[in-house]
Parts: structure tokens; sequence; C-alpha cells
């Protein structure tokens, strides 16, 4: 399975940014990680299927992570009120099975991962 993020860019913080994934074939689990420059990869969101969803506490409210309804391929992550904190290459993974509760935090139990996009935010 391939994946490829799109959408990353320089935003004021307060700001908006959509990213998106496409995927070569449908993942049941598909997420959004996120790493900033010497930190660990971070799981943002989860989508489970078409919409159970996961977030990490620090975007509730602010990020929605959904799939395209013509697509389920394409994987979006909303992100609104961005945050100088949220800066990061931000990463498009999916696996196959559920994501889990606990385990769609946990970037070793991703098969497929994108080339990452770049979100800064000043």
């Amino acid at each position: 399975v391939q994946l490829v993020e799109s959408g990353g860019g320089s935003v004021q913080a307060g700001g908006s940014l959509r990213l998106s994934c496409e995927a070569s074939r449908f993942r049941h689990c598909m997420a959004w990680f996120r790493q900033a420059p010497g930190k660990g990869r971070e799981g943002v969101a989860a989508i489970d299927g078409p919409r159970d969803t996961e977030y990490v506490d620090s975007v509730k409210g602010r990020f929605t992570i959904s799939r395209d309804k013509m697509n389920e391929n394409t994987l979006y992550l909303q992100m609104n009120d961005l945050k100088v904190e949220d800066a990061a290459t931000y990463y498009c993974a999916a696996k196959n099975g559920p994501c889990g509760s606990v385990s769609w935090r946990a970037a070793d139990t991703y098969n497929h991962w994108g080339q990452g996009t770049q979100v800064t935010v000043s």
C-alpha cells in the first residue's frame, strides 16, 4: 500500500490547514502522526473504518480526521486554530485490522507510511 500526503504549508497561529492522504488500497485503520525536530513520532488522530475516531488530547476540538465520502482511500486531517506547538512533519499511516483504543498511538503497529508533509506555524 502506498500513501501520498499533501496539503502541508506555513500558516500563522490561529489559522487552518487541511492535510490529505491518498492510499493505493483500502486499509481499515488510517492515522496521522507527527514528528517535530528532536522529538519522537506522536499519534495525532486515527480513524477506524468510516467514522470511529481517536485523537490525542492536545488536538481535541481543533483537528478532525475523516475519510472522503466518495473514496474511502482518501484520508483528511482538518486542522483549525493551529498553535506553534503543532508545527511538525505530519505522516499518514495505515495498518490492517482495527486501530485499537490504545494501539492506535503506537507507530510500530503500522505497516504503511507516507513520506511526510511539513506544517509550519508561526
